[in-house]
């Protein structure tokens, strides 16, 4: 689309939830289009925007998720630019003397000049992670776009095939630290308040779509918030969407019923076939696009696939557990750095004499979990400490050549509350680009728009002045989330342990997936082609597939980077 001047042209992805406040604005001070708006859309409003105000007046007024890249004709320069918290991905690079740019990686190699080279130092990563995290992506001089980043490269840039760096309009690290140095002054009752003030606008911002829109319900915090609001915010009716899992443990389909009972939404529920789920295995790498090892990913599509046959829209809660301290692992940090003082025993001497005692199985998973929770103690910090225990191979041999490994050069403050310093960890690394990455792709795939009303940045910012003990107190997480709910929903529908989004892949591997999986594992060309030692997966299959020890997370890494490569 082109700006009414003439001057600019973009190509968007996503959504600005505020365009109808920027049309407004931009009329109030007679800035709007001369020959009045073509249409209704966001984009116009967006580009609009830009032409009055430039790039970054633009970017700092705009709420929404989004990735776009800009022309200007007037100085003949590309900007790329990313939302505050990574909704929407962008990938860019040079790539035999073309720079290429897009939102997925699949239309970059439909280009002639891409060479699809694996980059290592990303498969590294990747083995520790779960995920590529970015600026790195899976191929050699392609970049993933930060968060909050936008990037201009201009035709000096172009002529001598140079990469600018991305520069920050928006940061996580330093609204962080804005929000630690000048905490929210009001009390706990103020706060949630507050954050009720703020949610409820977000939700209905988003809500706002001239096509269906619904809901994702798990019957936990951050969902059941949601749908709250949604309710609050609309006299349509909602319809909200679950998924039961085919084993009891992991089944969150009973607490997503009963809290849509209480709220009388229109609910939609559907229990997953094994049988279905792993017939979506094979398309993966379709799906994701690059090497992608959250399991979850699965039921994920699956629910999306259950809400697109009614909505096209659906809001979710993602980001409830990164700005409000939700994850069971934070409770862990706290109570490891209350007890610290432990570290300072013989732990290696004790474990070394107690080792020849460890017969059974049973005995020798609680001695790693020693282990474990003893080389959590002696991390420097909690950055260092989430960075451990987000480590999927932290107490087991990495089967490829390790090396020095950091998800990027992002400088995440350090503050002296444990859980502060790993939530903004999790923040800026887990969430964007494991969580969205999941939810945008498994939706993208089946033509459905979701919709974070926690990641509006205003939600983000406030969460980020509030005191530590107004998210976690005790071993209550989300604390303010809750008081806000309480008022809707009785707490015995919504008080439970954190079930996550999980799939038996454990049984699935021994049992039901064990021949595609073997086959895979077994394949020694391909192990060695990406680097991987292949002795050391079959002994890791060994330990699995016999019952000896759980690898699940380490198989399934190595099995969908494997089939990314097959693809």
């Amino acid at each position: 689309m082109s700006s009414a001047s003439g001057r600019f042209v973009i190509v968007f992805n996503g959504e600005i939830y505020n365009h109808l406040e920027l049309k407004q604005k931009l009329e109030e001070q007679g800035e709007a289009p001369v020959k009045g708006w073509k249409g209704h859309s966001d984009t116009e409003a967006m580009l609009a925007a830009i032409d009055a105000w430039g790039v970054e007046k633009a970017l700092q007024s705009a709420v929404g998720m989004f990735a776009f890249a800009l022309w200007d004709n007037q100085e003949n320069t590309l900007v790329l630019v990313r939302d505050r918290v990574g909704e929407k991905p962008l990938y860019y690079g040079w790539q035999n003397g073309v720079f290429l740019f897009a939102s997925e990686l699949k239309a970059l190699r439909k280009y002639p000049a891409f060479a699809g080279e694996v980059d290592r130092e990303a498969v590294n990563l990747f083995f520790h992670f779960g995920y590529v995290p970015a600026p790195h992506s899976i191929y050699n001089g392609i970049f993933k776009l930060r968060p909050g980043c936008l990037l201009e490269i201009n035709r000096n840039d172009i002529a001598a095939r140079r990469l600018p760096a991305p520069r920050a309009y928006w940061s996580l690290e330093s609204e962080a630290l804005a929000g630690w140095n000048n905490p929210f002054p009001g009390d706990f009752q103020e706060a949630s308040e507050e954050l009720e003030r703020l949610m409820l606008r977000a939700v209905k911002m988003q809500s706002l779509a001239d096509v269906p829109v619904g809901a994702f319900l798990s019957g936990g915090i951050d969902s059941s918030l949601l749908v709250v609001l949604m309710l609050r915010a609309t006299s349509a009716q909602v319809t909200t969407f679950s998924i039961g899992m085919p084993e009891e443990r992991l089944n969150e389909a009973y607490y997503a019923r009963e809290v849509a009972k209480h709220l009388g939404t229109d609910h939609v529920e559907h229990m997953i076939r094994p049988e279905e789920a792993l017939k979506i295995i094979p398309r993966i790498p379709e799906i994701w696009d690059e090497p992608f090892a959250d399991s979850s990913q699965i039921p994920t599509h699956l629910v999306c696939r259950l809400a697109r046959k009614q909505v096209t829209v659906a809001l979710s809660g993602d980001g409830g557990d990164e700005f409000f301290c939700g994850y069971s692992q934070y409770f862990l940090f706290k109570r490891l750095r209350s007890l610290h003082l432990l570290k300072r025993l013989p732990w290696e001497t004790i474990f070394r004499m107690s080792a020849p005692f460890m017969k059974s199985g049973g005995s020798k998973r609680r001695l790693r979990n020693a282990r474990a929770v003893v080389a959590a103690w002696k991390q420097p910090d909690g950055q260092a400490l989430c960075r451990y225990w987000m480590d999927k191979f932290r107490q087991v041999p990495l089967p490829i050549e390790d090396s020095v490994w950091a998800p990027s050069d992002r400088e995440i403050p350090v503050f002296p509350d444990v859980d502060a310093t790993a939530c903004l960890w999790d923040a800026a690394y887990y969430l964007p680009d494991d969580i969205l990455v999941k939810v945008d792709r498994a939706a993208m795939a089946v033509s459905l728009e979701t919709r974070a009303p926690f990641l509006d940045h205003r939600v983000v910012e406030f969460s980020l002045t509030l005191p530590p003990d107004y998210k976690l107190k005790g071993n209550t997480g989300k604390r303010i989330l809750r008081e806000v709910l309480y008022k809707y929903v009785p707490s015995p529908l919504v008080n439970r342990p954190k079930m996550g989004f999980s799939i038996p892949l454990s049984r699935w591997l021994k049992q039901e997936l064990r021949p595609w999986a073997e086959e895979i594992l077994t394949d020694r060309p391909a192990l060695e082609e990406m680097g991987i030692d292949a002795n050391g997966v079959k002994q890791l299959w060994g330990e699995h597939s016999s019952g000896y020890r759980d690898h699940t997370e380490r198989i399934w890494i190595i099995v969908s980077l494997l089939l990314w490569k097959r693809s």
